[in-house]
């Protein structure tokens, strides 16, 4: 398939500074993709090569099939770039920012006011249009640089820490909105540090010096760190179970065994995975004459894989 944003093999350095390693990414078509890393792992860098903003040093980068670095100008198109720090013209207004990006991107006068007057109803600036972006607040600051990106109804946007020093409800409205786009057709690939909003994504790419240590759903990066599922079972006492688990067909590894009382015990396990593996459970610890008193999936955040992911590839 033709991906809307793909690299290979890509590397950057500065001087002796490697902060791109090798990066083999993948973003389909229609998808929210959401790139993780600590601070330094290479994300804006990567997502400055991919705008065509710094050349790699090595490697290859595609938007939409086209080479970023052979046609920049023709892959420059694709994509409506929201960049982390505000980077308009403080001495125009709102408008007069929104009609200049439509000049640099050859639309005619009359696209330029429909598209403008759509965009600033979208992102709730029509009332301030005349305003001055430097004297908007952070937040409609921000709302203004998605406009500009989208000026020219791009199928890709890219957003570096878009939410960034964003109160919580414009966080919440301006994931509404990611989402509207992405039900258009549109490909979204985001840097975030929060990972509430992580989870919203179709799939992660955890990034750790300048490299791509994990790939998947939230729910795939979270099975990353343990294998599987991790699961919880409270039995009424009986000394040899611990042993007889090790036979369950479904289990991945034992985490933790432990007695919660005279009465009680508690194992807790990993399993491929928990919705299919249920049964099973329950069948094997009636077989074994087990009596279960409660058998629940136990949640681990996005937040522990990433620590746990980065700490392990460090």
């Amino acid at each position: 398939m033709t991906f809307a944003i793909e690299t290979r093999d890509l590397v950057k350095k500065f001087g002796n500074l490697t902060a791109v390693n090798h990066l083999n990414l993948r973003v389909r078509k229609g998808e929210i993709f959401a790139l993780l890393g600590p601070n330094g792992a290479g994300k804006t860098t990567t997502v400055r090569m991919i705008m065509g903003l710094i050349k790699p040093t090595a490697g290859e980068i595609f938007v939409d099939g086209v080479s970023v670095i052979k046609y920049p100008e023709i892959a420059k198109k694709k994509i409506g770039y929201v960049p982390q720090f505000f980077s308009l013209y403080a001495d125009l207004t709102v408008y007069e920012n929104l009609d200049f990006y439509g000049r640099i991107y050859g639309l005619s006068r009359e696209e330029r006011v429909k598209r403008i007057n759509e965009l600033l109803r979208i992102v709730e600036l029509s009332a301030y249009k005349d305003f001055l972006a430097g004297n908007l607040s952070g937040g409609m600051k921000r709302r203004l640089s998605l406009a500009a990106g989208l000026i020219h109804d791009p199928p890709i946007l890219i957003l570096d820490e878009p939410t960034a020093g964003v109160d919580p409800p414009l966080r919440r409205a301006f994931w509404k909105l990611f989402t509207d786009l992405k039900k258009e057709g549109k490909t979204i690939l985001v840097t975030t540090h929060y990972m509430d909003e992580a989870e919203k994504a179709d799939r992660i790419g955890l990034i750790s010096r300048g490299r791509l240590i994990a790939e998947g759903s939230p729910r795939d990066i979270k099975r990353m760190v343990y294998g599987g599922d991790v699961v919880r079972i409270v039995l009424r006492s009986y000394d040899t179970v611990y042993k007889r688990m090790r036979k369950l067909p479904v289990l991945v590894r034992i985490l933790e065994h432990k007695a919660i009382d005279n009465s009680r015990e508690e194992i807790v396990v990993v399993v491929k995975d928990f919705g299919t593996s249920l049964p099973e459970i329950t069948e094997f610890l009636k077989t074994i004459g087990a009596e279960p008193l409660l058998i629940e999936p136990v949640p681990v955040t996005l937040e522990d894989a990433f620590i746990a992911l980065t700490t392990r590839a460090q």
